[in-house]
C-alpha cells in the first residue's frame, strides 16, 4: 500500500523508454487537420442549437464566425457566462465558459420573445 506510483509505470511508452511520442504532422493523414481543429476551437454548437439553425434557416458565413469567436473572448474577458449575441438577423445564447451556441433564434421568432437566464448581451456587426 505504500508503493510509490509513477507516470511511466501508470502510463507506460509503448514506444520504448526514451521516445518521444509526437503529434502527425498536418497533410500526414493521421488525423484532424490544423485548420479544423482550430475551427472547432473558435464556436461550438450544441445539437439543440444545430436544429434550430436548420429549422430556421439561419446561415452563418465563416467571417461571422469569426466575429463570434471575438465577441465570445470579449464577454469572457468580461466575467460573462451566458450571453445573448445578435449578428445579423439571428440571435444566439451562448455559453462563454465552453464556447458553444446553445439555441439560435431568427429575426421572426424574435418578435415580442423573453431571452431568460443569460448575463450579458452583444451586438455584433
Amino acid at each position: 500500500m505504500t508503493d510509490r506510483f509513477t507516470v511511466g509505470r501508470l502510463y507506460p511508452n509503448p514506444a520504448g523508454p526514451g521516445v518521444q511520442r509526437r503529434l502527425p504532422a498536418e497533410g500526414a493523414g493521421a488525423g484532424a487537420s490544423f485548420q479544423s481543429v482550430l475551427q472547432n476551437q473558435l464556436v461550438r454548437f450544441s445539437h439543440h442549437a444545430e436544429q434550430r439553425l436548420i429549422q430556421r434557416g439561419i446561415i452563418l458565413a465563416p467571417e461571422e464566425l469569426v466575429k463570434l469567436s471575438s465577441a465570445i473572448d470579449k464577454a469572457a474577458a468580461k466575467g460573462a457566462k451566458d450571453s445573448l449575441m445578435l449578428i445579423g438577423d439571428a440571435a444566439l445564447i451562448v455559453n462563454i465558459k465552453n464556447r458553444t451556441v446553445v439555441t439560435a433564434i431568427d429575426s421572426a421568432s424574435m418578435k415580442d420573445s423573453l431571452f431568460t437566464q443569460i448575463d450579458s448581451a452583444m451586438i455584433i456587426s
